[in-house]
């Protein structure tokens, strides 16, 4: 076989279609395009995202409500059962947590009292729910809340 002498695998190239060349070649008049609308216009075919043919959209047949609080703070969320894997006398702050995967995003950290929490940790965090702190004091540890502190001009 020469490279001047290949050609394509049979069937693997389709012819391509021929439109507006009269009645005889089957897509003639409208080039198979139909009559009027979108699909008939050159440039159409694809509407906007949301557009239902021009009846009222359901995003603007439905209420608004409620809002988005821009004060709402985020926490990353660690509970007791999972300060057990930290050994007893231990200083738990955002880096050892961080360190040891169980929080991923750069948030302020809020330890809630799920769970039990057996050996006696200081526990070094932005926020705490009243269950955290009883249950961290009840073990012996100490809750210990931090400032947030943020870089300048950077937003969570």
């Amino acid at each position: 076989m020469k490279l001047d002498s290949m050609k394509p695998a049979r069937g693997s190239r389709k012819a391509r279609k021929r439109v507006g060349r009269g009645p005889g070649s089957g897509h003639g008049k409208t080039s198979a395009r139909g009559h009027k609308g979108l699909g008939a216009r050159s440039g159409g075919g694809h509407a906007k995202p949301g557009f239902e043919g021009g009846q009222m959209p359901l995003a603007r047949r439905l209420p608004k409500r409620g809002f988005t609080n821009p004060n709402r703070v985020e926490y990353e969320v660690v509970n007791l059962k999972d300060l057990a894997r930290f050994e007893s006398g231990a200083v738990v702050d955002v880096d050892s947590l961080r360190a040891a995967r169980m929080i991923r995003r750069r948030r302020p950290v809020k330890v809630l009292g799920s769970g039990k929490l057996e050996q006696a940790v200081t526990v070094r965090a932005h926020a705490f729910s009243a269950s955290a702190k009883a249950g961290i004091e009840a073990a012996g540890g100490t809750a210990e809340i931090v400032a947030r502190h943020e870089p300048a001009g950077a937003q969570s």
